[in-house]
């Protein structure tokens, strides 16, 4: 194979002082595969601001829906404006394994099908769960072009410190989805 890729950096600690590198690492492969759309994980938006410093092609931020959390806080529109300025798309809906239904059985002690796949992920780490559901999101709300790759960029909690190459599924053939390449991730 003539496109190895071997280089998956593994940070100490999660958190947002891993942003700038995983987002170099993300540009980076991107330019050696060809990849041209992005989609960012973003509470406050400063993270898929950054993002457009760094990505050509079509970035689309994606932000927690409003009552996902019990301290749910809305992005910062300053930097949300700033963002759609900078061309990005910004997606809020239903988080797809975290939230919607799933999170509503489980406030009655069940847990549904999409939190257990969640946690499955969790043990890889947060932000892999989370770039995966984005890129849910992203497909499911009709931004992805489906016949190409992207890089999803998340974090834990704050920032970002993990980056995936997939290839995008929709919610409903989530099973079709793959992650190709782990290029960054917290210990």
């Amino acid at each position: 194979m003539s496109d190895c890729f071997s280089q998956c950096v593994v940070f100490s600690e999660p958190g947002p002082d891993n942003t700038e590198k995983t987002l170099e690492l993300a540009a980076a492969r991107a330019g050696q595969l060809g990849i041209k759309q992005f989609v960012v994980a973003t509470s406050t938006g400063r993270t898929a601001l950054a993002a457009t410093k760094h990505f050509d092609g079509t970035i689309i931020a994606v932000t927690l829906s409003a009552g996902h959390w019990e301290t749910y806080c809305p992005p910062d529109p300053e930097i949300i404006d700033e963002c759609r300025e900078q061309g990005v798309e910004v997606l809020t809906g239903t988080h797809t394994l975290l939230g919607g239904m799933d999170g509503a059985v489980k406030s009655i002690g069940s847990v549904g099908p999409a939190e257990i796949i969640a946690r499955t992920y969790y043990t890889i780490c947060q932000g892999a769960k989370v770039t995966v559901e984005c890129a849910l999101m992203a497909a499911d709300a009709g931004l992805l072009d489906m016949s190409g790759e992207l890089i999803s960029i998340a974090g834990s909690g704050e920032g970002a410190d993990t980056a995936l190459v997939i290839e995008p599924a929709f919610s409903n053939t989530f099973f079709d989805l793959r992650v190709s390449e782990i290029l960054a991730k917290p210990r």
